[in-house]
């Protein structure tokens, strides 16, 4: 049940950091949401295997800083990347006169 809650609360960081960091324009309204639920859930049933108490505190910390990371570091990382890429996209399909 704990898997339950822990990948709905990453789920929860991701749309809170859809709206707090810039470039929102690069990606849809579900990339944070889902890419931080699905990071959460993925650490904390590694820990589970891992041999960690799934009544711990630290597997919880452990699983949302994980979910945290992937939310912030996407829209960091992706616009950069979307622009660099419609800039070429845009070079070639214009066959270099724009």
């Amino acid at each position: 049940m704990e898997l339950v809650y822990v990948t709905v609360i990453g789920a929860a960081i991701g749309l809170l950091a859809r709206y707090v960091l810039p470039g929102r324009r690069t990606y849809g309204i579900l990339l944070l949401p889902a890419a931080a639920a699905a990071v959460t859930s993925t650490v904390w049933v590694a820990l589970v295997w891992a041999g960690w108490k799934f009544d711990g505190g630290w597997i919880w910390a452990v699983s949302l800083a994980a979910g945290t990371l992937t939310a912030v570091l996407i829209p960091l990382l992706l616009p950069r990347y979307r622009d660099a890429h419609d800039a070429r996209l845009m070079h070639h399909l214009s066959a270099g006169k724009a």
